[in-house]
């Protein structure tokens, strides 16, 4: 994740989720122990199904910091995975990118097509379509190991889905803006000067 702050606004960018990779082991109140995969293909086509895609803080409804109808919010799925950047100018997310408090991305979504197997005794979840309705902003007060991925959630009787948390190292930069300097550059009249030089030379 790389975090710019640009005075009262802050530019965050980063892979949300990786593609075609087993996460590490996961822990569902309803399914246990389980292992999943999000499939090439799964992003682009969520992201062509809604324009409406939301950036959160901490999978916090109450905590909206725009979408990608409002402009904020760029997604798009990549040979890698899941690349996010917002531009952000909430004052509390501000302030935790200042004290170095942002941790990583994590995203919310439904299942369409997932296929289910099992792999030494653990069941693994491929998904290859879902509808993707948020992607968020993660702070230290959630941990990075993200043991609860799976959080079952309900939104209008949907089971939300809540995605592995991609931690990567965290860059933070700021730009301070400078005020333009004044051109203070004058034209100088070397006439007199002339005149002197060629009084001196005897012309």
């Amino acid at each position: 994740m790389k975090v710019n702050i640009r005075g009262d606004s802050i530019e965050i960018e980063g892979y949300v989720n990786a593609i075609e990779r087993d996460s590490k082991p996961l822990h569902d109140r309803v399914l246990g122990r389980f292992i999943e995969r999000i499939c090439k293909g799964a992003f682009k086509r969520a992201i062509e199904r809604n324009d409406d895609i939301h950036v959160l803080l901490n999978h916090n409804w109450n905590r909206d910091l725009g979408s990608t109808k409002n402009g904020n919010l760029e997604l798009t799925e990549d040979n890698i995975g899941l690349y996010a950047r917002a531009c952000v100018t909430d004052p509390d997310v501000i302030k935790k990118a200042r004290a170095g408090e942002l941790t990583g991305w994590s995203f919310g979504f439904e299942d369409r097509d997932v296929d289910r197997r099992e792999l030494d005794g653990i069941p693994h979840r491929s998904v290859k379509d879902m509808d993707l309705y948020e992607v968020s902003i993660l702070d230290n007060t959630k941990s990075p190991a993200y043991e609860g991925t799976l959080i079952a959630a309900r939104s209008d009787d949907k089971l939300i889905n809540v995605g592995e948390g991609f931690i990567t190292e965290v860059t933070v930069t700021e730009t301070r803006e400078e005020k333009p300097v004044e051109d203070t550059e004058k034209t100088i009249d070397y006439t007199e000067y002339e005149k002197i030089i060629a009084e001196m030379k005897g012309a």
